[in-house]
């Protein structure tokens, strides 16, 4: 008895002891994986409701008045941009943090070929392979193999290659980590601010997220490369076999391509992507009408991404046309008093000194018209040649610009000035460097004074009384003359024309006024033979009468033939 007592207390503290360190072990394993514990209870038929019930969530830009009203869908977060004015069309929850999964190979590729060139050659290492997850999507690379740049980015774009990824990375950057770093860097610089890569291809991290409106920047870049788009819109491909590396057979699970149950004939380029956490995630562009559209969709059921994405594309192209501010702006004019003092042009300028540079055009929605839209003057962000731009928006939301540059062909007949309040001039530059080379030896005498970088003394400039100068336009010259000139023999001709046709007006009544005289005398010469030779036979009174006429008019001849001259019986 003595000796079954110790045993079962030892029996019991060891159970006991088992017990507890199982019980932390679990409640170790619910902490770090609580995530993975819910979705592996949440069934297909309950994420499918979920989808249904993200339908009844607010869409932000269909709360803007007068705004096309979007579709309702079942993503957590979406947006349509337009790639060329970045316009806004749709907008769903576009700034919530979502995790991206294998939509992350946008920015791994768009480094990629702003850092290497396509045709370079990339070898495989183990360590590439072995940091890709085991259940991941691959291409089958091995270690030692040797391809292309491109044909890497086939792979990561249609078989979504988590290898290809780590295997561009350590190549071009030297580890995976670093080339991290180069993809939260060049995101940063695009616009992000919702967005932090932690891996080269998008496997899970908790601190691996982004937003809906960082992926459209990030896909607006992608798209703008033509081999990116290229590779990107290829359904399948196949990397035929080499010296240095086995064949490698990709095909794409994406339904937007040719061939697919949601194949869109617009569509420019598209990448999927998918994790239990993330759940659907996909990019797409498409571009018809002078619209290019990127649309994105986070967490998402299948095949539902792919509906949404379509749905999105037919909102934006049956709701918003792309338009030319030039033909519908009347709101601006262009003066050359105030801020400029031109000089005197004897022929004057043909050429407006201002003018609107050609824009990507301005994105108007069906529902507005062009005067609905606000427009203001901007001096941020300028491209070159630009001195400013004006910016069209509606509600706060921007739908493009287009740039007021300086017009060279009249530039040169102007002499700028910059004025004091009281008038005063402070300063003269030439309007730009290649007028200054234009001038040659003569921009002492155009009365423009050039400041030199390179000398550190300051030109002297112009004495007050040399600055009225009158410039002469050797084009205006020759065109003027030449026109006078043209003026000149037109009206000559008109005038050669006109005096022959009021000649022949005048001589036509001549003639006309001697016939009717003609025939008053010749009446009158019957009537008075008749008179006085009423006993004479009918047929001697007109012999008599022409006799008469001859008498009278001697130096006329008549058209019939005088009679002999005989004797009355």
């Amino acid at each position: 008895m003595n000796k079954i007592i110790p045993f079962l207390k030892n029996n019991t503290a060891h159970t006991l002891r088992r017990a507890g360190v199982f019980f932390c072990a679990l409640v170790i394993l619910l902490a770090t994986q609580s995530h993975f514990t819910i979705e592996v209870f949440a069934t297909q038929e309950e994420l499918n409701q979920e989808s249904e019930d993200r339908k009844k969530e607010p869409v932000q830009t269909n709360e803007i008045e007068n705004w096309p009203q979007g579709p309702a869908i079942g993503a957590e977060g979406a947006i349509l941009l337009e790639a060329n004015t970045g316009t806004l069309l749709y907008a769903k929850n576009i700034d919530e943090k979502l995790y991206p999964a294998s939509i992350t190979k946008l920015m791994c590729c768009l480094v990629a070929v702003e850092n290497c060139s396509l045709d370079e050659v990339i070898t495989v290492n183990q360590s590439a392979i072995d940091a890709n997850a085991a259940d991941g999507s691959s291409m089958g690379l091995k270690a030692g193999e040797q391809l292309t740049l491109e044909e890497l980015l086939y792979g990561i774009l249609i078989n979504s290659a988590n290898e290809g990824c780590n295997v561009v990375a350590e190549h071009i950057a030297g580890s995976i980590d670093a080339y991290v770093d180069m993809m939260n860097a060049r995101a940063t610089e695009l616009g992000c601010t919702g967005t932090h890569f932690v891996t080269a291809n998008g496997l899970y991290n908790d601190d691996h997220y982004t937003t809906a409106h960082d992926m459209a920047l990030i896909g607006v870049a992608f798209f703008s490369h033509d081999n990116l788009c290229r590779i990107a819109s290829t359904p399948r491909y196949t990397i035929p076999e080499t010296d240095t590396h086995g064949e490698h057979v990709l095909h794409s699970k994406n339904k937007l391509y040719t061939g697919g149950d949601y194949e869109y004939a617009d569509l420019v380029g598209s990448k999927t992507g998918f994790t239990s956490a993330s759940r659907q995630t996909l990019v797409s562009c498409a571009e018809r009408g002078g619209m290019r559209l990127v649309a994105v969709i986070l967490k998402e059921e299948s095949p539902l991404q792919f509906a949404d994405t379509v749905e999105l594309f037919e909102y934006g192209f049956n709701n918003f046309t792309m338009i030319n501010p030039d033909e519908f702006e009347t709101g601006y004019t262009v003066s050359n008093s105030g801020f400029f003092n031109s000089g005197t042009d004897i022929f004057g300028s043909t050429a407006p000194l201002l003018s609107t540079a050609p824009s990507a055009g301005v994105v108007l929605p069906c529902t507005l018209t062009f005067s609905d839209l606000s427009s203001s003057i901007s001096y941020d962000d300028l491209s070159e040649n630009a001195i400013a731009k004006i910016e069209y928006s509606y509600s706060g939301v921007g739908l493009g610009s287009t740039d007021i540059v300086l017009n060279p062909a009249a530039a040169l007949s102007f002499n700028f000035q910059l004025k004091n309040a009281d008038g005063s001039s402070v300063s003269e530059s030439s309007v730009s460097d290649n007028t200054i080379e234009s001038q040659g030896d003569n921009s002492e005498s155009s009365g423009i004074s050039v400041s030199d970088d390179n000398n550190d003394s300051e030109t002297e400039t112009a004495p007050p009384e040399e600055k009225e100068k009158i410039y002469i336009n050797v084009y205006h010259v020759i065109f003027t003359i030449l026109g006078i000139a043209v003026a000149i023999i037109v009206l000559f001709i008109f005038y050669r024309l006109s005096r022959g046709y009021f000649a022949h007006r005048k001589r036509l009544a001549r003639i006309k006024r001697e016939r009717g005289r003609i025939i008053k005398d010749r009446n009158s010469l019957r009537r008075d033979f008749r008179r006085r030779n009423s006993h004479r036979s009918s047929k001697n009174t007109d012999k008599l009468i022409l006799k008469r006429k001859s008498d009278d008019h001697p130096t006329r001849k008549h058209s019939r033939r005088r009679p002999p001259h005989r004797k009355p019986k």
